[in-house]
């Protein structure tokens, strides 16, 4: 079992230093001749370094030996099941629920909430992110079940979140396609990208290397769009909020 558990680490932790190295070796240059930090940040930003070698590498050997086979034996499994259709619910709540774990999103709707004051909430676009990588997945699966090209898709897709972006304000733009981005973390490429491909292995007349991929497209889309709609709606609200206190001043200025 321990020798399970550790194979193929190596080549991990091998491929995550290999990464991570380039990084520390820019901010060593930088900090020679540039930043010139004191010795107690240098401990701390070493210290962190390496609590992300460690992370990095125990997560990635946790995909390989973990999410990608649970997420392949689940996608089979789900994909026989007589009743297909069932799968939109159930492709729903996972898609919803997924985006609660991946990092990126946590450190975009506190930097969001902070950054603004607290006028755009965390919890309103952490569920706004969810119900677009939800619908999302829904879609991946009836593209798969009916064999519809992901052009299909992603082209009405981005058109309309372009129109989109001429009635949204430009803080909501620049969020909805950082979410965009976010939302295909390594939960969703790992997890998702092998439970569909798993579906697609098991549905009759489907190729797992044509249709099992083009997942993560959506779900990079959907949040763009998710986000779009809520500035729209935060823009209508600012819009009668001003309205009614136009109206408010008129009424206060008309009784003096």
């Amino acid at each position: 079992m321990t020798l399970h558990i550790f194979e193929g680490f190596t080549e991990v932790l091998l491929e995550v230093f290999s990464a991570l190295a380039p990084l520390a070796v820019l901010f060593i240059f930088f900090q020679l001749f540039f930043l010139k930090l004191p010795i107690k940040r240098i401990v701390d930003i070493g210290i962190g370094f390496l609590l992300t070698f460690l992370g990095l590498s125990i997560f990635l050997q946790g995909v390989h030996i973990g999410f990608l086979p649970v997420g392949e034996i689940m996608g089979q499994k789900l994909g026989s099941l007589p009743n297909k259709w069932v799968l939109l619910p159930i492709g729903f709540i996972i898609g919803f629920f997924v985006v609660y774990a991946e990092p990126a999103v946590s450190v975009l709707i506190n930097q969001v909430e902070k950054v603004s004051g607290g006028y755009i909430p965390g919890k309103i676009l952490l569920y706004t992110l969810s119900i677009g990588v939800g619908l999302a997945i829904v879609a991946a699966f009836i593209r798969i079940f009916l064999g519809i090209s992901l052009w299909y898709f992603i082209v009405p897709g981005y058109i309309i979140a372009l129109i989109m972006v001429k009635f949204s304000s430009k803080t909501f733009t620049s969020i909805a396609f950082d979410s965009g981005g976010v939302a295909t973390g390594p939960m969703t490429a790992t997890f998702l990208l092998a439970l569909f491909v798993g579906v697609a292995s098991v549905t009759e007349g489907r190729d797992p290397l044509l249709d099992g991929f083009g997942m993560v497209a959506l779900v990079a889309l959907a949040p763009i769009l998710s986000v779009l709609t809520l500035g729209i709606l935060f823009g209508r609200k600012e819009k009668k909020q001003n309205a009614e206190n136009q109206a408010q001043v008129k009424a206060h200025h008309h009784d003096r």
